[in-house]
């Protein structure tokens, strides 16, 4: 919540928390210890679904889509090497395991989309840690005050503004908003 204020507060170019300490006086003192959980409850709900969503994806892959592939030989395999005096010595290769390094990579994978499907949560978590917070940028005509979290979500998804700040490359502007230039 601090960090994000922290951030908020460039859009007004105010100089309401001028650092750590002076972030949680002032909130515990304008909105209690409940200003230190603003947003938690879709923060929690998009964490725990990109959990269990990464890994039973990751679970179903490597169970069921690498598993049934070819298989790399079991075991320590014998090479060769020129020994000090130009003598062929024996000696063991390491196996190096593509179906690890697939299933690490099914991992990472299954995280980037899971955090995709589940960025609505994250996006609403951060409105509302800044929701009508006293900053220019938690108010009108910055953003709406929401009165719950629920709100917040339904009003983004009438406005099909679920996924707005998702990428950084392809960005979209909804059709008839206006933003304040200075």
């Amino acid at each position: 919540v601090i960090t994000l204020r922290c951030m908020v507060q460039f859009i007004g170019r105010e100089t309401k928390y001028s650092g750590t300490l002076s972030a949680f006086a002032t909130i515990y003192r304008e909105e209690g210890v409940l200003g230190f959980f603003a947003g938690l409850i879709p923060r929690l709900l998009g964490d725990i679904l990109s959990l269990w969503l990464c890994n039973m994806l990751a679970y179903l892959i490597n169970t069921y889509a690498l598993e049934n592939g070819v298989r790399a030989p079991q075991g320590p395999t014998l090479g060769w090497q020129r020994g000090s005096v130009g003598v062929k010595v024996p000696f063991l290769l390491p196996q190096v395991s593509t179906m690890a390094e697939m299933k690490s990579y099914s991992q990472a994978v299954t995280g980037f989309f899971a955090s995709m499907l589940t960025y609505p949560f994250v996006l609403v978590s951060n409105l509302m840690a800044v929701n009508n917070c006293g900053l220019a940028g938690g108010l009108l005509p910055y953003a709406p005050t929401y009165s719950s979290w629920l709100d917040c979500w339904s009003q983004l998804h009438r406005e099909g503004n679920m996924s707005r700040g998702n990428s950084l490359f392809f960005r979209k502007v909804p059709a008839g908003k206006r933003y304040v230039w200075e």
